[in-house]
């Protein structure tokens, strides 16, 4: 009795086997039907698609060794030529306010103040020219004063420089 049990068993087992292996053959075939058909439709999408991921996926940048030659599909960039400097003449007050303020507006260093016309008459007196030619060189007082060469301003002109003691000498009460 045990023998017909044992082979109902494995009768039933067999085709419960069976027919899941048809279940599967059949959603294999289903499977494989429905990838023909949308396969074909998405053909040319994959490719487009496969290009962006192809594109998307490409480095930033490329390393180059020496010798080697750069594509020629990447714009170059040359640097500009630099810009010559405009030049500007400033006018007499505005070297006077840009330079000469500092010690002329304030006496430092022995510097006749621009409001103090009676430490300027005996420099007035030396003449426009030697006023003019201390401005530029420098001088050395003997009473411990120092004018530096163009008031330390070496970028000035010396037109510039004329046009500020005259500017000076015109503001200076008499």
């Amino acid at each position: 009795m045990s023998f017909k049990r044992d082979q109902k068993f494995f009768d039933l087992y067999s085709l419960v086997i069976g027919a899941l292996a048809l279940v599967l053959l059949a959603i294999f075939v289903l499977a494989m039907k429905m990838s023909a058909r949308t396969q074909a439709v998405f053909t040319s999408a994959t490719e487009e698609y496969q290009q962006a991921m192809t594109a998307r996926l490409q480095p930033v940048g490329s390393v180059y060794m020496p010798g080697e030659e750069r594509d020629a599909g990447h714009p170059q960039v040359t640097p500009a030529e630099p810009a010559e400097p405009v030049a500007t003449t400033l006018s007499g007050p505005q070297v006077y306010n840009a330079a000469c303020v500092m010690c002329h507006g304030n006496g430092i260093g022995g510097a006749p103040m621009l409001t103090d016309g009676a430490n300027w008459a005996p420099r007035i007196a030396q003449g426009l020219d030697t006023l003019h030619e201390h401005a530029i060189s420098g001088f050395a007082g003997p009473s411990g004063g120092y004018m530096p060469p163009k008031g330390g301003r070496l970028d000035l002109s010396d037109q510039e420089i004329f046009d500020a003691v005259d500017y000076m000498l015109s503001q200076v009460p008499q």
